[in-house]
């Protein structure tokens, strides 16, 4: 038997025993991620909620509170739950079960819907589960999220850049870039394994309860944490874990790892964490491989987590990779695009050409401006730069082999360069050559037939530009 400390045992009471007057509610599980309160509301919800406490359930069904959580929702769209309801049934449903919910929510008794699993593949190889909640339910999570979050945000360590107003990856990576450049030249690359299913339930509610008062919400809380995992029909009970999928899943995981936060700062580190990933930056090799002995201690005996030791590791700093960065330098540390990075972009062009098979190069081209796009945005700070007119001359170069590839025959091939402007000669000495598509998308013929140009006039992102316009606008 494992004892509880003081909060631990006030967060399993106040969950198990939620008000005598919603006990036997049944109610409909309404059983359907979005992001965190929206800065207005979070102030508004901030002063609401420290002067009342103990009954933050009033705060979280008040009705401006709840207008800006369905309006986050449905501007979020998603995926529909167990129950199938999408966010377009949302409204009419509400306007009819509404009163219902919102009683069993101040009573304290309404219960959650199972979540619907889905697997997604990850990049190292094995799945992610997440956990698809109703959209109901994603409702009562957003409406919860946005009055919690103001609460437990002065809480948080600055040295935390995951799921948090005003703060991204990008400040977390330009973080650990400073720390590498100020001469920490070693770092604590730890990964735990499996967070997000392995969180402990007790541990976690322990923690919230520090900040809240309100037995109601302590109780739906749990109850989200323990609804059931739907796969193939069956619900799997779940005594452990917070699935990723509901607006409140990040907030919980933040919750449940600032005391690491706080033990680093304690012990005087200079780290960084996003989310479930952790880099802690020492001056010495030594030093570095001390401090992953005392975290690993700390996370297994404090937290109950375990951290993976295929994927953890005391290393150079310009050896590990961080939210798709890797370093260059020491003092002048720069940074560049991760090389695993580069694969999976090149794997996912490949996969987009793919999938547009049969289809005019004009609609291709619309079919993979909005990955080029938003790629080049998360990664506009790389200030290795050769590697981004490399990107646009290979996207090219593949878009010239497809329009080769598409012109099966010789004499169509002849005829296409000769319309690209290419004399009679050249155009049926290139077409009649033997290579394959790829040797001749980076050959002298496709190269004037189809040139920068070409693509430029079909409105093809160019990387390059993109990123440009992207650093002058910030």
């Amino acid at each position: 038997m494992i004892s509880m400390d003081g909060d631990e045992a006030q967060a399993r009471a106040g969950a198990k025993a939620p008000d005598a007057a919603g006990a036997g509610y049944d109610g409909r599980n309404p059983v359907v991620a979005s992001g965190g309160a929206e800065p207005a509301t979070a102030t508004r919800a901030r002063t609401k909620a420290e002067a009342a406490a103990g009954s933050l359930m009033e705060l979280v069904v008040e009705r401006g509170n709840m207008w800006d959580a369905y309006e986050r929702v449905t501007r979020n769209k998603g995926a529909p739950g167990v129950d199938a309801m999408t966010v377009d049934d949302l409204k009419a449903w509400l306007q009819t079960h509404w009163p219902t919910v919102k009683a069993a929510l101040l009573k304290g008794g309404y219960m959650p819907r199972a979540v619907r699993a889905v697997d997604i593949p990850k990049p190292s190889g094995g799945v992610r589960t997440l956990g698809v909640p109703t959209v109901v339910d994603r409702l009562i999570q957003q409406a919860l999220l946005q009055i919690l979050q103001p609460i437990f945000e002065p809480e948080f360590s600055a040295s935390s850049y995951g799921f948090r107003p005003g703060r991204n990856a990008w400040q977390a990576v330009q973080a650990a870039r400073d720390h590498v450049r100020s001469g920490r030249f070693w770092v604590v690359d730890v990964d735990l394994a499996k967070f997000f299913d392995r969180v402990n339930h007790d541990l976690l509610m322990a923690r919230v309860a520090r900040k809240v008062g309100d037995r109601r919400v302590l109780g739906l809380i749990r109850r989200f944490l323990e609804a059931g995992l739907m796969r193939d029909g069956l619900v799997q009970q779940r005594a452990e874990g917070t699935p990723q999928g509901g607006p409140l899943s990040p907030l919980l995981s933040n919750i449940m790892l600032n005391d690491l936060d706080r033990e680093l700062e304690r012990r005087g580190h200079a780290f960084v964490r996003y989310a479930d990933d952790c880099n802690v930056y020492l001056g010495s090799k030594a030093a570095a491989e001390h401090a992953f002995e005392a975290i690993r201690h700390y996370v297994e005996s404090k937290l109950r987590l375990q951290i993976n030791p295929d994927k953890s590791a005391v290393a150079h700093a310009s050896a590990r990779d961080f939210l798709g960065y890797g370093l260059i330098g020491r003092e002048k540390a720069r940074l560049k695009i991760a090389s695993a990075s580069l694969r999976r972009f090149r794997q996912r062009v490949r996969d987009e050409l793919r999938n547009c098979r049969g289809t005019s190069t004009g609609k291709t081209i619309e079919a993979l401006n909005p990955l080029l796009r938003g790629w080049t945005s998360y990664f506009r700070h790389a200030e290795v730069k050769d590697v981004w007119e490399e990107l646009d001359g290979w996207i090219r170069r593949k878009l010239r082999g497809r329009i080769w590839r598409q012109c099966k025959r010789s004499v169509t091939r002849a005829r296409l360069l000769m319309r690209r402007g290419l004399k009679e000669e050249r155009a049926w000495r290139s077409a009649t050559n033997g290579r394959g598509p790829w040797w001749n998308a980076g050959a002298s013929h496709m190269n004037a037939a189809f040139p920068k140009s070409f693509f430029d006039r079909m409105e093809l992102v160019s990387l390059v530009d993109t990123r440009r316009r992207f650093l002058f606008q910030s």
